[in-house]
């Protein structure tokens, strides 16, 4: 408090005594170095005789605390303007990111007739830095070479930052080389620094390397930059020869290269040495906190993440936007909605809440975590959102199984000017996968064409699921085909794709290409081999693959696996093999299991085995209807109509409801749904009309009604008459009132298609020429010229 007071005292005693100019000039600035405008002002407004000096003291104030309005006034006021006070003030402007008046500020001086010096087209080029003016900067290289200061230290200095900052690191890089005899540690670190932000993280270190060499000295800036390149290349080992440097150096306790020895650790994986430098800094810093946390939650080191966290809060530190975001994405990893809820009370109370990487993170967290309804609220309440804004809410509905909610999100935020990115599209097209909504999958993915946003291996995979399950196995293959980046995913995505659409050969055909290529199959590729087996009537083929997992892959098998075998031997009329395996498997049957074994005893009519898979299903899943309809109808078709009815009341017992068997089809951008005897539809008539039509004609070519799918106790005529008004026979029969000739008729039903309206749909694709593709619960059935994909083995 000595030296303000002297300086207070000077200020009056010169007032009075008007000390010497020399004296005065040395006074003012001390007072503008120290910041103190406000009586540095003062004194020069009292002093009577200013020279050169004194206004640009004053000038160099303004400019130094950013009072560029002031200073800009002064200079106009100046006498004799000097090339050290137009300097300064492009100085103070270049400071606040200025560039461009601080480059209109470099012209206008050499108009006034003033040639500016080193320090001037170094102030120039460090406003090009700012602002990456690169074409400004490129005109003040020139006239740097005109005026004879392009060999100049500090202008070169200058130029090689400027470039770097502007991604030019080859012209960066020349200017450095062209320096000879360099030992300028400014230069070097420049340079480094040029490197590490530009991503060419290994010439930064071998340019360490070289400065090392060449003895010249470090300083704190030079530490972080390298250290930076070696978090970017997760160049562990280098770090850590840097690590040793700083400790040579002196440096080992400076905060800043602290901060970046915990970045670097913490994203070369090493969370344990980041964490112990961490303990040893001798102030808290919130920024290497964060580094650490966000290296706890990339390594899956979640709760050490949160714990972190929770040290942070207990010493009261100024926790920052920048560290909830990996706190909640830590929650989102283990679903603590509980604690995700106290952390978003937090980020509220300490004013980050409308933060908006916050508010991405916490509509992300939530709809990772299911609880979309808080990730919607979040969302909504949001004033600024982005494209990740809207990717967290659509593809978290996606996740969840909301899939016409995901793509009612996208239409919204298609009314937006925010264009969306291909995470978000990979979700739209995973929802209409499920959804099969083909045509609007279609016009994405044009969408996407049109954009030049190119594709992604994400964005791949979902297009190829998307059109192999909507049954454009053309489509599917033809992207896979496009596709430069393939993995695992992708050919198993094909692979089942062809085994649900009937073509079981091509799928192993397919798997053979997969093992040439290199990539290793998975769990679930092995799934959809065995049941491309199993829908193929591949008995040994089935069984080579199934001994293969666990022998040639080391890939454990699974329930899954067991269910695609039991099913595979079932279908094959091997009954009694496919229970012998069953009583085989290491780990108890579950409900997939026992559906296969039932399913397979269906189609075989073994009732007794059947009665044992449905019960075993009664007691796994009690409030399921499949095994108690499969049973009844098992049942009905064997004439035990007393056995049926006790099922059927059973289930009412137990308050158990079937699934009402329903179809659908998308037409002209519409979804038309068709329950069973159907008489809703706003076109009723004209389609029991065609109905009729139809059932005569396909009668005449020699379709004769399966009375074993007629499961009522009733007359021949109304069996008859029952199976004529099944949901799929009333959609084909809308699909030919409304699809043009030439075009597919597709179809989609909820349950299994039953034996009575796959024999139809043949003879209604031969008699109509008309090709009919059919999903059911099970796989697709592609109907052309009188037979079916199937082969009739589904």
């Amino acid at each position: 408090m000595q030296q303000p007071l002297c300086q207070i005292h000077a200020v009056a005693k010169l007032t009075a005594t008007h000390f010497d100019t020399f004296a005065s000039n040395r006074l003012l600035n001390d007072l503008g170095k120290s910041g103190r405008v406000d009586e540095a002002r003062h004194l020069f407004d009292k002093m009577s005789d200013k020279d050169e000096f004194t206004w640009n003291t004053m000038i160099s104030a303004y400019a130094r605390s950013d009072l560029l309005i002031e200073a800009k006034q002064l200079l106009s006021e100046t006498p004799h303007p000097s090339s050290v006070a137009w300097s300064s003030l492009i100085s103070g402007y270049s400071h606040q990111g200025c560039g461009t008046e601080a480059f209109r500020l470099f012209w206008l001086m050499q108009l006034e007739g003033l040639r500016p010096n080193q320090y001037t087209l170094g102030s120039a080029l460090r406003a090009c830095s700012i602002s990456a003016l690169l074409q400004r900067g490129q005109q003040i290289h020139a006239h740097a070479i005109k005026t004879q200061f392009d060999l100049n230290l500090f202008v070169v200095t200058g130029l090689v930052d400027m470039y770097a900052k502007c991604k030019q690191i080859s012209e960066a890089e020349y200017l450095f080389h062209m320096i000879l005899d360099n030992n300028n540690l400014v230069l070097w670190n420049t340079m480094i620094t040029g490197y590490s932000q530009n991503g060419y993280g290994l010439q930064a270190m071998e340019c360490f390397r070289d400065m090392k060499s060449e003895g010249i000295g470090m300083n704190q800036f030079t530490f972080p930059s390298i250290l930076t390149a070696c978090a970017a290349n997760s160049a562990f080992r280098f770090g850590m020869q840097v690590h040793c440097s700083i400790i040579r150096s002196g440096f080992e306790f400076n905060a800043f290269v602290e901060s970046s020895l915990v970045d670097m650790y913490a994203k070369c994986w090493d969370v344990n040495s980041a964490e112990r430098v961490l303990e040893y800094m001798k102030v808290d810093d919130v920024v290497s906190w964060n580094s650490l946390i966000m290296g706890c939650v990339r390594k899956g080191c979640n709760e050490e993440a949160l714990s972190l966290f929770k040290k942070m809060h207990q010493r009261q530190m100024k926790i920052d936007h920048f560290t909830y975001p990996s706190v909640l994405n830590a929650l989102a990893s283990i679903f603590y909605l509980e604690t995700a809820g106290s952390v978003h009370c937090l980020t509220i109370k300490t004013g980050f809440g409308n933060y908006k990487l916050v508010g991405n993170a916490l509509v992300d967290m939530y709809a990772k975590c299911g609880s979309l309804y808080c990730a919607s609220r979040v969302f909504l309440s949001m004033g600024d959102r982005d494209v990740v804004s809207w990717t967290s809410l659509i593809s978290g509905h996606a996740r969840h199984g909301f899939y016409e909610e995901a793509l009612k999100l996208y239409y919204e935020m298609r009314g937006t000017e925010i264009e969306p990115d291909l995470f978000v599209i990979a979700s739209v097209f995973s929802a209409c996968a499920e959804l099969t909504c083909l045509e609007f999958g279609k016009q994405v993915h044009g969408n996407l064409v049109r954009s030049g946003l190119g594709s992604s291996l994400s964005v791949g995979n979902s297009l190829v699921t998307m059109y192999a399950k909507c049954g454009c196995l053309d489509d599917a293959n033809l992207v896979f085909g496009m596709m430069h980046l393939k993995d695992v995913v992708s050919w198993t995505a094909l692979i089942v794709g062809f085994a649900q659409n009937g073509r079981g050969k091509d799928s192993l055909q397919l798997y053979n290409q997969m093992i040439l290529s290199g990539s290793k199959p998975d769990y679930v590729t092995f799934v959809g081999l065995l049941f491309a087996c199993s829908h193929a009537g591949l008995v040994d083929e089935g069984f080579l693959y199934f001994e293969s997992m666990e022998m040639v892959h080391g890939i454990k098998r699974g329930r899954e696996h067991y269910a695609c075998m039991i099913d595979l031997l079932g279908r094959s009329g091997k009954i009694d093999k496919a229970v012998e395996l069953l009583n085989q498997m290491p780990f108890q049957p579950d409900a997939t299991v026992w559906k296969a074994l039932l399913a397979a005893c269906r189609s075989h009519g073994k009732l007794e085995v059947a009665v044992w898979a449905a019960e075993s299903l009664f007691e796994l899943e009690p409030k399921n209807a499949v095994a108690y309809v499969q049973l009844a109808n098992m049942y009905s078709a064997s004439g035990r109509w007393v056995d049926a009815g006790r099922i059927r009341s059973l289930m009412k017992s137990r308050g158990v409801k079937k699934e009402p068997g329903c179809s659908w089809m998308e037409v002209n951008g519409r979804v038309h749904v068709f329950m069973i005897e159907d008489r809703n539809h706003p076109r009723k008539a004209d389609i029991y009309l065609k109905l009729e039509e139809m059932m005569i004609l396909i009668k005449e070519a020699g379709y004769v009604p399966d009375m074993n799918f007629a499961l009522h106790d009733m007359d021949e005529d109304g069996k008859e008459l029952g199976l004529s008004y099944h949901s799929e026979k009333l959609a084909v029969a809308f699909g030919l009132l409304s699809i043009p000739p030439g075009a597919p008729i597709r179809i989609y039903k909820n349950l299994r298609v039953c034996g009575d309206c796959h024999n139809a749909m043949k003879f209604i694709s031969e008699v109509f020429q008309r090709r009919v593709i059919l999903r059911d619960a099970n796989c697709f059935h592609h109907f052309s010229e009188g037979k079916c994909s199937c082969k009739d083995y589904w």
